[in-house]
């Protein structure tokens, strides 16, 4: 029987001319040349977007017995940090914006309650215990 020739090639292995394997396109020792690889660094984080963050969870937590001093210490460093990352050199924008919004929240209250323990000490000193 022959062989009928049809839509698909003839089943010999290798679907065209064969041609012999030929290392001069590549660097001698028949290797392809090395891909060149870049490592870029990514921004440093702001340390004042951190402290802002950080005080910012400590004045939540114990502001209270601290008088609200992580709090405005975090509204602080948080505005520092902002300025710090607005440009892009630093990262932490995220963490600095964290840290305003937990200082904030929380420095009115701690005011309001440092205010009213100093005054209550003050008046319970001045006033008279018959």
């Amino acid at each position: 029987m022959s062989a009928v020739p049809g839509p698909y090639p003839p089943a010999s292995g290798l679907p065209g001319p064969y041609q012999p394997f030929s290392a001069v396109p590549y660097q001698p020792g028949g290797y392809p040349p090395a891909v060149q690889r870049i490592a870029v660094q990514a921004p440093l984080t702001s340390g004042m977007a951190t402290a802002s963050l950080v005080l910012g969870i400590l004045g939540v937590l114990g502001g209270w017995c601290l008088f609200g001093l992580p709090c405005i210490l975090a509204v602080i460093l948080g505005h520092i940090a902002l300025a710090e990352t607005r440009d892009g050199t630093r990262s932490g924008h995220g963490m600095a914006v964290a840290g305003l919004v937990l200082g904030y929240v929380f420095v009115g209250p701690m005011i309001a309650f440092t205010v009213m323990v100093f005054f209550g000490s003050v008046v319970g000193a001045a006033t008279p215990t018959p």
